[in-house]
């Protein structure tokens, strides 16, 4: 991958550059932000890695100036601060994850992996966020909302939902969604399956005056018409 690094501590440039080209990557560093600005504006990445606190321009500055110029470049943001006020602010302005100092190079580089996976899925026009009449699944966010009212989901109960969702219509058996959801390829004899899809069903239909997902007796579960 090609990384841009923003920081200004040498030290933790010489080891994150080390670590992350003996992994196969290419980083171009930078010590302050207009510099990496400039670079991340005209240069192609995978990835930005921007440490919070730098010269002149620090990272957050730098990560709003590219989400306001519609740059939807990857951002990990790097920072010794460790207050949960400070990364919602990094988060909330467009970085991809956080990463508090100090840190591992293992760790940074498997969160860099995980990032770049995430935007490539998107680049390749895997849906991320399902849709069927008025329930909304988004898988990137975590979040379920049906009509306005926001459904709050465990993740067993978002993997199932976006089973359901991404085989509308289609019979789905209580052995495929053992497969499917729980990744179990034998029927261990326990209920699981229906106590978590009456779970879900008392969560995305009950309170509401439509049905969407049904029980087809004998043969599983349906979503959607």
């Amino acid at each position: 991958m090609k990384l841009l690094l923003l920081e200004d501590n040498l030290e933790i440039t010489h080891r994150v550059e080390k670590g992350l080209g003996e992994a196969g990557h290419s980083v171009d560093c930078f010590e302050n932000g207009p510099d990496a600005l400039f670079a991340a504006t005209t240069r192609s990445y995978d990835v930005l890695i921007l440490d919070r606190m730098v010269p002149e321009l620090d990272g957050l500055s730098v990560l709003k100036a590219l989400r306001a110029a519609k740059n939807t470049t990857p951002v990990l943001m790097l920072t010794a601060l460790n207050e949960v006020t400070d990364r919602v602010e990094g988060l909330e302005a467009g970085a991809d994850d956080y990463l508090a100092k100090p840190f591992a190079i293992s760790e940074l580089t498997a969160r860099i992996v995980a990032i770049c996976r995430r935007s490539q899925a998107i680049q390749a026009n895997e849906e991320t966020t399902l849709k069927y009449e008025d329930l909304e699944l988004d898988l990137l966010a975590r979040t379920c909302r049906r009509g306005d009212q926001i459904i709050e989901l465990h993740a067993k109960e978002i993997r199932l939902l976006e089973v359901f969702m991404r085989n509308r219509g289609r019979v789905l058996t209580r052995s495929m969604l053992l497969e499917k959801v729980w990744d179990i390829n034998f029927d261990p004899e326990t209920n699981v399956v229906n106590t978590n899809v009456s779970r879900l069903r008392n969560k995305i239909d009950k309170p509401f005056n439509t049905a969407l997902l049904r029980t087809v007796r004998g043969a599983g579960y349906v979503f959607g018409a």
